[in-house]
C-alpha cells in the first residue's frame, strides 16, 4: 500500500521522512496540491456503490483505494500553480482532491479539517486548559479597556499574533514581545489582539508528538528572553525526559484535537521548573530538533505512516 505525502517541493523536513520511507521499503507518492491541475491529475469514479480513484504525478499512477496513509505536511493551495489560477479553480480542485481522499480508509497526519481548527490559538487555549496543561492567563480582545485592565492585573504581559502569520508574501514570523507598562492600548480596537501573562523562563521546551511517541527537547534561554525563535543564546537543543503529567496532557490534547502529530512549545518557568503551555503547531517543523538532538523523529513519522490502517 502507498503513502501519500502532500507538501511543497522545497520542504526539507519532508525529505527526511521520505528518505526513511524509502529505507523501510514503503511505496510513496509525493506531490503538491498546488500542481493540480497540471503536473498532478486525478480521477474518481462512484458507480453502483463502488469507488475507484487514481492520482498521477511525474509519470507515476497511484490507486487511491490502496493508500494506507496521507501526510499533509505543508501543501500549497490547490491550483495555485495553474496557468490561470482563480479562487473558483482553487475551491474546485481542493474539493475534488480532499473529497476523493476522504473516500478512502487512509490514516491522516493530520486531517485538513482537524488541522484547520487546531491552528486557531483561542481554541488551543481552551483545549489545553481542558487537557490539564498549565496555561498562562490569556486575553484576545478588540476592547482597549479590557487590554489595559489585563495588563494592570498581570503587570508583565506579552503580545502575540493571533494567527501566527503576517500578511506579507512570503509570510514572516512575528516575534512575541513584552508590552511596556505605559503602553497605549487604543490600537487594540483596530484588530483582535492576543495578550498573555509573561512567564520568566529558564529554558524553551519543544515536544514533538508522533502518535503516542513523544520527543521532548530543551534549550537554555538567556535571562529575560521572550521569544525563543529569535536570537542566538549559544545553547543547543538537548533531549529531555517528558514528565508524566505532561505526557498525559499531550495524549488528551491530541485525542480531543483529532491530531496524529503536534509540535508543542512550552516555557520552563525560571523558579518552579513548570512547563507552561504556549501553543501546539499541528504542522510544526522538527528537522532542526532532530539534527541537534539526534532524536529519531523522522523515523517515527515514517513508521506511523507505514502502519496499515485498521
Amino acid at each position: 500500500m502507498t503513502v501519500l505525502v502532500l507538501t511543497s517541493a522545497e520542504d526539507v523536513t519532508a525529505d527526511l521522512v521520505v528518505a526513511e520511507l524509502h529505507e523501510l521499503g514503503v511505496p510513496l507518492v509525493r506531490f503538491d496540491p498546488a500542481d493540480l491541475p497540471g503536473d498532478v491529475s486525478l480521477s474518481a469514479e462512484y458507480v453502483r456503490g463502488e469507488f475507484r480513484g487514481y492520482l498521477s504525478t511525474g509519470g507515476r499512477v497511484a490507486s487511491v483505494d490502496a493508500v494506507r496513509s496521507v501526510w499533509v505536511r505543508r501543501p500549497g493551495e490547490a491550483a495555485a500553480h495553474a496557468p490561470e489560477p482563480s479562487a473558483w479553480l482553487a475551491e474546485e480542485s481542493a474539493h475534488a482532491l480532499y473529497g476523493m481522499l476522504d473516500s478512502t480508509d487512509a490514516r491522516w497526519m493530520n486531517h485538513p479539517s482537524a488541522a484547520a481548527r487546531a491552528r486557531r490559538k483561542p481554541w488551543q487555549m481552551r483545549i489545553a486548559h481542558g487537557s490539564g496543561f498549565p496555561v498562562p492567563a490569556t486575553l484576545v480582545t478588540t476592547y482597549p479597556a479590557m487590554a489595559r485592565r489585563f495588563a494592570e492585573q498581570y503587570r508583565h504581559v506579552v503580545v502575540k499574533s493571533v494567527s501566527g502569520k503576517s500578511p506579507g508574501d512570503p509570510p514572516m514570523a512575528l516575534p512575541t514581545s513584552l508590552v511596556p507598562p505605559d503602553a497605549d492600548f487604543s490600537g487594540v480596537a483596530a484588530a483582535p489582539t492576543l495578550l498573555q501573562r509573561y512567564i520568566a523562563k529558564r529554558a524553551d521546551i519543544r515536544l514533538t508528538a508522533v502518535g503516542d511517541t513523544y520527543f521532548a527537547a530543551r534549550k537554555v534561554a538567556e535571562a529575560g528572553q521572550v521569544d525563543g525563535r529569535f536570537g542566538d543564546t549559544g545553547h543547543q537543543w538537548k533531549p529531555v525526559e517528558t514528565p508524566a503529567p505532561v505526557a498525559r496532557a499531550v495524549e488528551r490534547y491530541l485525542r480531543r484535537a483529532g491530531l496524529a502529530y503536534g509540535a508543542f512549545d512550552f516555557a520552563e518557568e525560571e523558579t518552579t521548573g513548570t512547563w507552561w503551555f504556549l501553543e501546539c503547531n499541528q504542522g510544526g517543523q522538527f528537522g532542526f530538533v532532530e539534527l541537534e538532538t539526534g532524536q529519531p523523529i523522522s523515523r517515527a513519522v515514517a513508521e506511523w505512516l507505514a502502519t496499515e490502517p485498521d
